[in-house]
């Protein structure tokens, strides 16, 4: 089925009389007719049986977004936050290290540079736009994964996937991809050698603003028992579970083994599953991401062909325009457009940015991008706040930036709302 289907039948398929929505199984508890029945379950975990590990409802959602992405499975976590978190922590211990590009998102840097960093595991900062020869100088013996962003927040860069994913698998770890941006309909990183994808579902995917929630999707593809048996690393992959019985992820459920040990270890400790009733709105969300995906990026290429024209904007970043620092990387891996978020620099600094967003009407100046309306935010005051000097450089802030999240209004409206903004600097 092409991506339009799949997202609205994916995951789930109604009995026979069944409805013909995803029901809200709101329920923790799942009841079982023997205590043999229970133990076999916490020896190897096949159905449901508490709703911190999994839930009927989340679960066909799971289900579609692995669909979606070309995954072997999925497991949603209450924010993406959590989702890029508990990625790392599947590979990573005290004492390891990963490599991020150095163009993500404000939170990621500080939860990889900072939270991380207290638990032991160093992040290695490479700049996106490395050669494959950069990037393989900056791996240490203990390095377990390489990390990055198909679009970055707010920077804009495009992810050269070819580059980093040939640099991760020749220096044999698997290549984390947060997709949040571009979403499957515009890339699917796994057919540019991505191993695992993360999302912040609470962004395009919801696309309503009802919801935090975030994914972690596993394609599959890594062979953990050869790296494993050629290197030694990702022992725990390979070999017995002992907080779970001896489970044997590859050995017990093979192309799985990634996203089956995440449920069964880390959720099982860290318990930050989304509700039934978040994972329902999060359907509703997905069943019309497609259309509103193709809206975004027509929109927001309007927006910034405009923009670029005034004289009171020093830069415009958005790779969907042709001039972009990026365009071509786009076209080869987002062909069929680069979402709705555009960033600019305006003259005159921050109090020029603060003018300006401030004599907006229809754009809301909110903590949020990639919602159904038009909003903004200024990274340097907001999301990227505890980045030092140095950290704002590197992920391509200044003082000037304003993040333009391009919605589903007219875009004519949006334009003359924009030129209301303008002419107040």
């Amino acid at each position: 089925m092409k991506i339009e289907t799949k997202v609205l039948h994916s995951g789930y398929k109604p009995e026979n009389g069944g409805p013909g929505t995803i029901p809200i199984v709101q329920s923790t508890t799942y009841r079982f007719d023997s205590c043999d029945h229970v133990a076999a379950l916490f020896d190897k975990p096949t159905e449901f049986m508490y709703s911190r590990f999994a839930n009927p409802t989340c679960d066909a959602v799971e289900k579609k977004i692995a669909d979606l992405e070309g995954g072997v499975g999925c497991m949603l976590t209450s924010s993406g936050q959590a989702a890029s978190l508990l990625s790392i922590l599947n590979l990573c211990s005290a004492g390891d290290s990963f490599i991020a590009s150095s163009s993500i998102y404000g939170g990621t840097i500080n939860l990889f540079g900072f939270t991380l960093k207290k638990l032991g595991i160093e992040c290695i900062w490479v700049d996106v736009n490395a050669s494959y020869d950069e990037i393989c100088k900056a791996f240490k013996p203990n390095t377990k994964c390489v990390f990055g962003e198909t679009i970055a927040n707010p920077a804009l860069t495009v992810f050269d996937f070819e580059t980093w994913a040939k640099a991760a698998h020749e220096n044999n770890v698997p290549l984390i991809i947060d997709n949040t941006f571009a979403t499957p309909v515009l890339c699917r990183p796994f057919e540019w050698g991505a191993d695992i994808v993360v999302h912040s579902t609470t962004k395009y995917m919801d696309g309503h603003a009802v919801q935090g929630g975030g994914a972690i999707v596993d394609s599959g593809n890594f062979d953990w028992e050869k790296v494993y048996k050629n290197t030694g690393k990702f022992a725990d992959m390979v070999e017995p579970d002992e907080s779970y019985h001896g489970l044997r992820y590859v050995g017990d459920f093979g192309k799985a083994a990634y996203i089956v040990k995440a449920r069964t270890q880390l959720m099982r400790d860290f318990g930050c599953y989304p509700a039934a009733q978040s994972a329902f709105y999060l359907n509703m969300g997905l069943e019309t991401l497609p259309l509103r995906m193709e809206r975004y990026c027509e929109n927001a290429k309007k927006v910034a062909a405009f923009l670029k024209n005034s004289d009171k904007i020093a830069k415009v970043a958005y790779p969907g325009l042709e001039g972009d620092e990026y365009y071509e990387r786009a076209q080869k891996y987002l062909p069929n457009g680069t979402c709705g978020v555009i960033s600019i620099s305006i003259k005159g600094g921050r109090s020029a940015a603060v003018r300006f967003m401030d004599a907006l009407k229809l754009a809301c100046d909110e903590v949020h991008v990639a919602d159904i309306r038009t909003c903004v935010l200024h990274p340097a005051s907001a999301t990227h706040r505890q980045l030092t000097d140095e950290q704002l450089v590197a992920a391509g802030i200044d003082g000037g930036m304003v993040r333009v999240s391009v919605g589903l209004e007219n875009v004519d409206d949006i334009i003359e709302d924009l030129k209301t903004g303008l002419a107040a600097i």
